[in-house]
């Protein structure tokens, strides 16, 4: 069963109460749909609340956000009503980095921290992007360099002009969120931490993975699953079965 919590939440439940509630966050260019068949994958008692960014499903019409420093604090202020029960982030690629930013704002208002924050297929964030930014580059050259890097886009959205059109102003406003984060240090997180890569991703190796361990006070859990930078599709049933395991010990 779906239903919206306002305009940034999708939220996916069963009609037995929850215990936990676990917020999703998409890679750059993704959506909340990304997530919708991890209901039936995870146990009853999850709920699984999927993110909806501006200027992508329902909402888009409205501008995306181009600076982490706005959206965070904008995400914290509507999830908020939603922290009345234990809580878990996920975040894969840049929404890793969000989720990340999301339990340390959250912390910085006195917030209770997650039970645990998965952060999937991104590199530890005191760890410099070594990609040239893609900002400069014209509606052209940026989908093509989108897609040597990630082969993010794909090929029924590009013989469709119309379509890539409506993706490009949040792939584009995402990607500049990613190339203009700026990590500054705080003391490590109090809560687990599990950290997921690509066996395969050209991006994003196993120490870049490794390396957040050093953001929890807490037990990390590295896990390195088959797949290149998007194994959260070609592997999705290991790495939801992953994440039920590791909610299960929260």
């Amino acid at each position: 069963m779906a239903r919206s919590e306002g305009a940034w939440v999708l939220r996916l439940r069963r009609q037995a109460p929850p215990r936990v509630r676990l917020f999703c966050f998409p890679y750059a260019g993704g959506s909340a749909a990304v997530y919708r068949g991890w209901l039936d994958a995870l146990p009853a008692h999850v709920e699984v609340c999927a993110v909806r960014l501006p200027g992508r499903e329902a909402r888009l019409s409205e501008a995306p956000f181009t600076r982490g420093e706005d959206l965070v604090p904008a995400v914290a202020a509507a999830l908020l009503p939603l922290l009345d029960m234990p809580y878990a982030l996920f975040g894969h690629s840049m929404g890793a980095v969000a989720a990340f930013e999301l339990a340390r704002q959250w912390r910085r208002q006195g917030v209770c921290l997650p039970v645990r924050l998965f952060v999937s297929g991104a590199r530890a964030p005191e760890r410099p992007n070594p990609d040239p930014p893609l900002g400069h580059l014209s509606d052209r050259e940026f989908v093509a360099e989108v897609r040597r890097r990630y082969d993010a886009i794909p090929t029924g959205v590009l013989e469709n002009p119309e379509l890539l059109q409506l993706l490009l102003p949040s792939l584009r406003a995402d990607f500049a969120i990613f190339e203009n984060y700026v990590y500054r240090a705080e003391a490590p997180l109090d809560c687990p931490i599990s950290a997921f890569g690509g066996q395969d991703d050209a991006r994003v190796c196993a120490d870049d993975v490794a390396a957040w361990g050093t953001h929890t006070t807490r037990p990390v859990a590295i896990r390195m699953f088959p797949g290149d930078h998007f194994f959260i599709h070609g592997s999705e049933q290991a790495v939801q079965r992953t994440v039920s395991e590791d909610l299960a010990l929260a």
